[in-house]
């Protein structure tokens, strides 16, 4: 008896022991800094002017740099110790790390970027991966990773990273925070290790949406104008089917919020496949042998990386990524012709995106397909992963437009995010729409993460709005058929809504189906005994089917 006790006591006590060990493991891989720092180091801010001189733009605030900025006396690492040991330390600081030490803000270090900012995982098996913030078990997103944790973990006020296919973009939906891809060319690069020499674009991250501002002001060094409010908000629908989230969870805050700031008219749906396949004719050509948008980025992603940095992998051969070797390892043979086809598709798409957007408007898209994947996960290099996630990457970095990552809260624990699009050179107006809508934006995801309506409910409602809305917008553009077909889908969705009847009684009078049309109002009216438009419409359909007395009782 007395030795069964003894094992007892044994066996608790290894329990014990093995508790403690995890927990103390589990807070050692969990870094102070959650790993997403390479090298600290200090930058500080000139003297403040005297007054009456206004004080620096940026002054009182921290930043960190992804590791491909050039620093004056330090090696810039390019996330791989082997070009870290094969060059020199830099003989000036870039460009865009001087201008904003000059506008008040002090650099207090470097961060970790993927092996050669090439991916857009967040991984990197020199430096190990830095821990996610708002998902400590998910992947922080790459390939600026370090930048972006810095800023999720409130380590920085803002940070600076490349994003070339999603750079900056991805971190940011995966971290919870706000990321800028600015137009392309708005931003200098001298100082900055090339990636894709006609992808690149200096990005930025912040947790407020004023301080994005503020950075985005000095960086592009905008003079003073008055606030603009968009006039049309567009919604990519076909871009939010490519979403492994309900699409409603996004869609119908940005909905909501616009409405309550704007207004529904300013509200539109677009397909952008359907659009850029009528406005970019260059991409016809390209879909034979290439495929679709994503790769024209992935292939011009490749060859201009293998253009910049071929020599010194061959002479230097250091051990790369087994991915990253896939992607790059294979010497490519293009032709001069396919080259100029994809700077003619970039000058097509910008072209096309100004045309649908104009000055004032803003573009709708998921920032990523996927929640952040697990740690460790082989998700994130499937084909339906990296196909879905680059096809809606694409759409910035090949038409160089200028692109925001926006938080809206958690979705099944992990962060989810929206993006905004505007024209190429719209940049103050987007960083203008971000700073007025994100609080808003912030109030509607918190009511859409706490409603306490079942989800199934929640998502057919809201489907069938959507669905409303594009039939209202095709009945706008007088394609009947197309509004038809869209009301019945809301219909199906919630048969109980006399508006959805009456809208397609609408359209049912205008392609001339005055039977259905009269069934349809009939129905509106058993539903909603006030729904005026639902009589008129009817009274309409009895006069056209020959009904003169039900026409006049309506």
């Amino acid at each position: 008896m007395a030795s069964q006790s003894a094992n007892l006591w044994v066996l608790l006590g290894l329990g014990l022991a093995g508790i403690l060990l995890m927990t103390k493991k589990l807070k050692k891989n969990i870094k102070q800094d959650f790993g997403a720092f390479i090298e600290k180091l200090q930058l500080l801010p000139p003297p403040q002017p005297l007054p009456p001189k206004a004080p620096h733009p940026l002054t009182g605030l921290s930043f960190a740099v992804s590791d491909l900025f050039d620093i004056e006396g330090y090696v810039t690492g390019f996330g791989h110790p082997e070009w870290a040991r094969t060059h020199s330390a830099a003989s000036r600081t870039s460009t865009v790390v001087s201008t904003l030490v000059e506008g008040g803000a002090t650099c207090i270090g470097k961060t970790v970027v993927d092996e050669f900012a090439y991916s857009i995982n967040g991984t990197n098996k020199h430096y190990d991966t830095p821990t996610n913030p708002a998902a400590p078990s998910q992947m922080p997103g790459g390939s600026s990773s370090g930048a972006a944790v810095a800023v999720a973990a409130d380590l920085v006020d803002f940070s600076l990273g490349i994003d070339t296919v999603g750079g900056v973009r991805v971190p940011s939906a995966f971290c919870g925070i706000l990321g800028f891809r600015p137009s392309y060319g708005a931003v200098s690069h001298m100082g900055i290790i090339p990636i894709s020499t006609s992808l690149d674009t200096v990005g930025w991250f912040a947790r407020d949406p004023k301080i994005l501002r503020h950075v985005g002001h000095v960086l592009l060094q905008l003079p003073f104008a008055a606030q603009r409010s968009p006039r049309q908000i567009i919604i990519a629908d076909d871009c939010f089917e490519l979403l492994k989230i309900p699409a409603d969870r996004v869609v119908q805050v940005v909905i909501k919020s616009t409405e309550k700031l704007f207004g529904r008219q300013v509200l539109k749906h677009e397909n952008l496949g359907e659009y850029f396949d009528s406005k970019v004719p260059s991409l016809k050509g390209f879909h034979k042998t290439n495929g679709e948008l994503k790769n024209v980025m992935r292939l011009i992603q490749r060859y201009e990386f293998k253009n910049n940095h071929n020599e010194w992998i061959e002479s230097v051969k250091p051990a790369l990524d087994p991915d990253i070797s896939a992607e790059i390892g294979e010497m490519l043979e293009i032709s001069e012709t396919v080259i100029e086809n994809c700077k003619s598709i970039r000058n097509e798409m910008r072209s096309a995106i100004s045309s649908l957007l104009k000055d004032d408007g803003i573009l709708v898209t998921p920032t990523t397909a996927y929640p952040p994947p697990k740690l460790g996960g082989k998700e994130m290099l499937s084909e339906d992963y990296q196909n879905r996630a680059f096809s809606l990457l694409s759409i910035a970095s090949v038409s160089g437009c200028c692109q925001v990552t926006v938080p809206l809260g958690y979705y099944d624990k992990c962060p989810t995010s929206v993006s905004f699009i505007a024209r190429h050179g719209g940049d103050r107006f987007l960083l203008d729409t971000v700073q007025n809508m994100y609080a808003s934006l912030q109030e509607q995801a918190d009511i859409a993460t706490k409603s306490k309506l079942s989800t199934n409910t929640f998502n057919q409602k809201q489907s069938a709005e959507i669905a409303k809305e594009k039939g209202n917008q095709a009945y706008k553009d007088k394609q009947w058929l197309k509004a038809i077909s869209f009301y019945t889908e809301a219909i199906k969705l919630n048969g109980n809504n006399a508006t959805y009847y009456s809208n397609r009684a609408a359209a049912y009078l205008e392609s001339g189906s005055f039977l259905q049309a009269e069934a349809d109002c009939t129905k509106a009216i058993n539903l909603d005994k006030k729904n005026v438009k639902a009589y008129l419409r009817r009274g309409t359909a009895r006069e056209m089917l020959g009904y003169y007395k039900e026409a006049i009782e309506g």
